[in-house]
């Protein structure tokens, strides 16, 4: 290693703050003050070794700890998986996804992420980079407070569409877990990017301090004097303003000759996992047509309805444009839109430094459910073991030999860090008891972490959902993923990854599925709830099998998922 390099790395372990001003006190007071510190420093060492036993061996709650935000080198990864601790060239804007200029103190994790997760191999586009950076000026003339958004809101209270506006609107509102939440988001982001409009997101108390503004000089959140933010929580399946309704009542109807003047102010758009045909119908052409008169377009939902957009006509060609390779739709507006608030990246990196980075590898074991009985517990076990041997992504213990400690892999062996993310303790606790006590027959040395268990989802908690950001951040920063079937947090974590999971088989546990899991066909996560209607030959038709990027979803044969 270079000179230049070790200077580096010694940065990378420094807080260059601390360090600037002790030095300057040891000047000022002669050197006792060296012999005094490297005194306290042997006290705080010796004391700190049981701490260290239980941190590096039970693991441990990440929000209990936080990571110094100067110990990173500008512009490289420290990759430790090597003894020469190489300093790797990373591209933190994303290959133009992002802009520079933010203030990079106040959203740590925005340009620091890249250096965290293998180099993806999919560069966004540049027309969509381009549009990206159009958006972000529609965002900065059109969002909250602006003096177009102030005449928006008059127009909306005036409860009728108006055409002479410049600026008009989808409103994203909450429902369900926090995996949910990010997905239909992003569904919501390209509605709004296909549609030339401006998204607003509703965060109720628990949704903030998640995630920093994606957009420079303007912010996405809907503000509290929105006149209609009371009314959002309520609106539900067959609510007089769902657009569903309106249709079956006849308040408005989809001739082409209607003016915006005709149309109410705001439609609300129920796409929710039990939404019926004539909600269905804002994915046909002509209901678009329409709805692009109306001002506000609110939206709540609980699936992932990307994959609807790439089967309407009339968006194909800007899709293609947009994503080349289809696959990537999540993984690039995720890395593009979600950026963790300082917060919950100290939780991630924090964890990261103490348990991750010794690993030549990082398997994750994201599993989602907890049966109900031990019986099927052992099943659902059994299934992740057999999913993880068979695919050769664990080793086999050696049951007859106990385990002898050491950090040492032998016979050429890998490090491996498993990472269990789970709701519950129980599958850590009883992997973590395999690979501790018994060594494998491969000379691999395994260690096995969980940052939280929560034993129960908590969504109305802003600290559970912070950790649930915290988690799938960390999966994201793995090599290799196995996840539970029709998992938003499992699409997350391989979607930001850029990794196709191995994806365990649904079943009743009441014997281990054969074969236990199954190789996703692309990272994109699975639109659960497809609509099967045909607007132009209006009738029922199977949604995946219409093109050839878009396929029924490995666990879920209703379900539909982009592929290339």
């Amino acid at each position: 290693m270079s000179q230049e390099e070790r200077a580096e790395a010694k940065k990378f372990t420094m807080d260059r703050e601390m360090e600037d001003i002790n030095l300057e006190e040891a000047k000022k007071k002669g050197g006792c003050l060296g012999t005094r510190r490297a005194r306290l420093m042997l006290l705080v060492f010796v004391l700190s070794l049981p701490l260290f036993y239980i941190f590096y061996v039970d693991g441990w709650d990440p929000s209990e700890l936080w990571f110094d935000e100067d110990s990173e080198i500008e512009g490289y990864e420290a990759d430790f998986s090597t003894p020469n601790f190489t300093l790797i060239k990373r591209d933190k804007l994303l290959g133009g996804l992002l802009l520079p200029g933010f203030d990079e103190q106040s959203c740590l994790s925005r340009y620091q992420s890249a250096y965290y997760r293998k180099e993806s191999p999919f560069l966004p586009s540049s027309y969509l980079v381009s549009r990206l950076r159009q958006y972000e000026s529609l965002h900065k003339k059109c969002g909250p407070n602006t003096p177009l958004y102030k005449k928006s809101i008059q127009q909306l209270k005036s409860k009728h569409s108006a055409s002479n506006l410049e600026c008009n609107y989808v409103v994203w509102t909450p429902l369900y877990g926090m995996g949910n939440r990010i997905l239909t988001i992003a569904s919501a982001f390209l509605y709004a990017l296909l549609t030339n409009k401006v998204l607003l997101i509703h965060l109720p108390p628990e949704l903030v301090d998640l995630f920093c503004e994606p957009f420079p000089n303007t912010s996405w959140v809907l503000p509290s004097d929105f006149p209609l933010i009371k009314d959002l929580a309520g609106l539900r399946l067959g609510s007089r303003v769902s657009y569903g309704t309106m249709l079956k009542n006849k308040v408005i109807n989809n001739s082409l000759n209607i003016s915006a003047e005709m149309l109410p102010s705001y439609v609300y758009v129920h796409l929710v996992d039990d939404y019926k045909h004539l909600d269905g119908l804002f994915f046909c052409e002509d209901d678009q047509l329409l709805l692009d008169k109306v001002n506000w377009i609110i939206v709540k939902s609980d699936v992932y309805f990307v994959p609807q957009f790439f089967l309407m006509e009339q968006y194909i060609d800007e899709l293609q444009r947009l994503f080349p390779a289809k696959e990537t739709v999540f993984h690039h507006l995720g890395r593009y839109l979600f950026h963790p608030t300082n917060h919950i990246w100290r939780m991630v990196t924090r964890f990261y430094y103490s348990h991750l980075t010794q690993a030549d590898e990082m398997i994750a074991l994201q599993i989602r459910y907890m049966p109900k009985t031990s019986e099927l517990f052992e099943n659902l076990f059994n299934q992740v073991m057999s999913c993880s041997l068979r695919e050769k992504l664990l080793p086999n213990i050696n049951t007859t030999q106990e385990q002898i400690a050491s950090s040492t892999a032998t016979n050429g062996g890998k490090r491996k860090a498993i990472l269990v993310i789970s709701l519950y303790a129980k599958y850590y606790e009883k992997i973590k008891s395999m690979y501790y006590n018994h060594p494998t027959t491969t000379g691999e040395v395994i260690r096995v972490y969980q940052p939280t268990h929560e034993e129960e989802q908590q969504t109305e908690h802003q600290s559970h959902n912070q950790k649930a950001v915290a988690d799938m951040y960390l999966l994201s920063m793995c090599d290799v993923l196995v996840t539970s079937p029709w998992s938003t947090f499992g699409y997350i974590g391989q979607s930001l990854a850029g990794l196709k999971p191995w994806i365990l088989f649904n079943q009743d546990l009441e014997k281990v599925a054969d074969p236990p899991c199954v190789r996703a066909m692309s990272m994109e996560p699975c639109f659960h709830n497809p609509t099967n209607f045909d607007c132009k030959a209006r009738k029922d038709v199977d949604s995946g099998a219409l093109v050839k990027y878009v396929r029924h979803c490995e666990e879920a044969f209703r379900g539909v998922k982009l592929v290339d």
